[in-house]
Parts: structure tokens; sequence; C-alpha cells
């Protein structure tokens, strides 16, 4: 696998597949760190910030913002503790995911499942508590 070193956090080149083994998770749409490396944006959705606000030109969903970054961490595993900085610390399954490229730092897009909860830009959709972004959705579909 080809990796490209950015701020010290490897970002996953578009199209390419890789493992995630979640350590972290910020919010409802990530990133959710890997103890492999990247720092996973979930590609396609768009939660609120830690915060509760929103930022301009994204999607704005009503729910509240921890619920979001709650649930995605039950999506990819369960809670141990929680970080100086705020993260939930995670463990869980490792997930297989595909990267759209760098979602901006040292984040790497990507759609990601998991064997617990199957899609989670899909997941996370369903749930209401993040909105799907039209403008990364693109032709992904979920079954």
């Amino acid at each position: 696998m080809i990796l490209t070193i950015l701020a010290s956090v490897l970002v996953v080149p578009a199209g390419q597949t890789f493992e995630c083994t979640p350590t972290h998770v910020w919010d409802g749409d990530g990133p959710v760190w890997c103890a492999e490396g990247p720092r996973v944006r979930v590609s396609g959705v768009a939660a609120r910030e830690a915060d509760g606000s929103c930022r301009p030109g994204h999607p704005c969903p009503d729910a509240d913002p921890q619920d979001a970054r709650d649930y995605l961490v039950r999506l990819v595993g369960r809670p141990i503790g929680k970080s100086p900085h705020g993260h939930i610390l995670v463990e869980g399954p490792t997930l297989t995911c595909v990267s759209t490229g760098s979602a901006g730092g040292s984040r790497t897009g990507a759609w990601c499942a998991s064997p617990l909860s199957g899609d989670l830009s899909c997941a996370l959709v369903a749930s209401g508590l993040v909105a799907r972004w039209e403008r990364y959705w693109g032709n992904h579909r979920c079954s």
C-alpha cells in the first residue's frame, strides 16, 4: 500500500482499500483514529461539531452532536475511556475502508464497513443523527 505522510499522520490515497482498527472517535462524522495510522473522516455525511455548531456550507443536522458521536462509537466498537483532549477511546473490530482521498489536513475520507454494523455512512444516515452530504455521497449505495 502506498501512503503519503502528512503532518505525521498517514493519508491513504483515493481508491485504496485499507484496514482501520479504531482507537479514538472525535465526533459524529469522525475522525476515527486507526491503530494503523490513518484518521478517518466518514465519507458522505455531516454531523454537528462537538460544540453544537455547524460549519458554513456544510449540511446541519438537528441532532445533538454528542448523540451522533456516541452512536458512531457504538458502530465501531465500545467506549473504554476519554482522552485528555476529549476523544472517546474505543476498542472494536477492524474496519475495512476504501479511501476517497484527503479530507483536509491529516484526515483520510473513507467509506468504511464494520463487522458489527456494516456500512458506517449508511448506518449514520439511517439513524437521523447526521445529514447525508450530497456533494460527497456521489453514487454510494446502501444495501
